[in-house]
């Protein structure tokens, strides 16, 4: 194992406004920044927050074998993946799912791009590239799919909260041609990997760019992949513009208590080497409507569908902001005082709080007069029995003993899918 740290092209910029560092898959990465994690998670919620993401992993798949080969390893069918009507994958679209092992354990997730019939991009998380693209190659047996781990050949940011599409509107060389037709986890731009990035997105500095409707906090905003060399400058560029909308750096803080609220998991953490199923990501398998199988055979399938002992895993709110520490470790136990599993994640969502038992966000348009959230905590528990929502559980580690709500949802009135033409008025 090599145990060096790796540093983004940001990190002196990190280091330099003063950001608490902390190592994460390998990287020495910002945790928070001054403003602190509390005000950075409510930017996201209320403007816009700013997030250095290139410690994330890409890989090019290419060639005639490309579709083929990601159906048989990755989890999503890609002839039907797309929307309500279940459409295929199709060039400037993309669609979250995971990489299983043959027994059905999680090796990561991804969100797969196709940039045309014959090439995709794939991005999986940090340190991942090198053994997702040892995964692919030990499945390609035609020969006619190429796979090229671009880790840190890639920079990568997230824009990310209501305002991030004014601010895009001011660093953009013709804005209102890009931002017009851009559904979520749809993108505009294109990838080659011979020179990495085309022009037919650009800055007002003719910076190319790939933009892409997707990202990890559960509110509307955008991805931006750029040339390394190019990286800093946008970073810098892009936090200008959005000076006067509110706009500010955000650390692994703000995305993890962000991603916690909006029911989003964790690779190695929420999902890992346990099967990938009996928990609220199972949308990432491509089940028939009947539920009874999949609609294609994929590497890991059987395992799932013969599988009946596994955990369940389930999100839960807590009825103030104090937490548990999860790696303490953390138990779970039910209202007969029986230990019935592990806390997966524990955060706080400062954006939410509880009014007559219901939650509420800071953004929720029916929240009661003068609302103004403490926070809650939330995450993930993985439970050794069915439970109900509802469901009043305990957590305890070392220090704490907390009582939270079974849920099927935390943040309410998450922007993430809302058409991007409310956002530029």
């Amino acid at each position: 194992m090599n145990d060096a740290v790796k540093m983004t092209r940001l990190h002196q910029w990190h280091v330099q406004q003063g950001a608490n560092m902390a190592r994460f898959g390998q990287y020495d990465m910002p945790l928070w920044y001054r403003a602190g994690a509390k005000n950075e998670h409510l930017a996201v919620i209320t403007a816009s927050g700013l997030f250095d993401t290139s410690h994330m992993s890409s890989i090019m798949v290419r060639g005639a074998d490309a579709r083929r080969l990601l159906q048989r390893c990755f989890s999503k069918d890609l002839h039907r993946c797309i929307g309500r009507q279940q459409e295929p994958l199709m060039a400037g679209r993309s669609v979250y799912g995971v990489f299983l092992a043959e027994k059905g354990d999680v090796i990561d997730d991804a969100i797969v791009f196709q940039i045309d019939d014959a090439a995709y991009l794939v991005v999986v998380n940090a340190g991942m590239g090198p053994e997702i693209s040892a995964h692919l190659r030990s499945h390609s047996n035609s020969g006619g799919a190429d796979i090229s781990d671009l880790t840190d050949a890639l920079g990568k940011l997230d824009l990310q909260g209501p305002a991030s599409a004014k601010i895009l509107g001011r660093v953009l060389a013709d804005p209102a041609s890009v931002l017009t037709e851009l559904p979520y986890f749809s993108f505009t731009g294109h990838f080659d990997p011979a020179s990495p990035l085309s022009d037919s997105v650009k800055l007002v500095d003719g910076t190319p760019i790939l933009l892409s409707r997707t990202g990890y906090t559960g509110e509307f905003g955008f991805e931006i992949f750029v040339e390394p060399e190019q990286f800093t400058q946008v970073w810098e560029r892009i936090l200008a513009a959005g000076q006067d909308h509110g706009l500010l750096p955000c650390g692994l803080a703000a995305r993890d208590s962000l991603r916690a609220g909006a029911v989003l998991p964790l690779s190695h953490q929420d999902i890992g080497p346990w099967p990938f199923i009996r928990n609220p990501w199972e949308f990432a398998l491509p089940y028939t409507v009947d539920r009874s199988g999949f609609t294609k055979q994929f590497v890991g399938a059987d395992a799932l569908l013969s599988q009946k002992d596994s955990p369940y895993t389930y999100p839960f709110a807590g009825s103030d902001l104090r937490k548990v520490t999860a790696q303490d470790p953390a138990s779970v136990f039910y209202s007969s005082g029986d230990a019935i599993g592990t806390v997966l994640t524990c955060a706080t969502d400062m954006a939410i709080g509880r009014s007559d038992g219901n939650i509420f966000s800071i953004a929720s348009p029916d929240k009661p007069a003068g609302f103004q959230p403490r926070g809650l905590c939330c995450g993930f528990v993985i439970v050794d029995r069915p439970l109900q929502p509802g469901t009043t559980v305990r957590l305890k580690d070392n220090r704490r003993s907390i009582e939270v709500e079974i849920v099927t949802d935390i943040r309410p009135a998450r922007t993430a899918r809302m058409a991007l033409a409310q956002f530029l008025t």
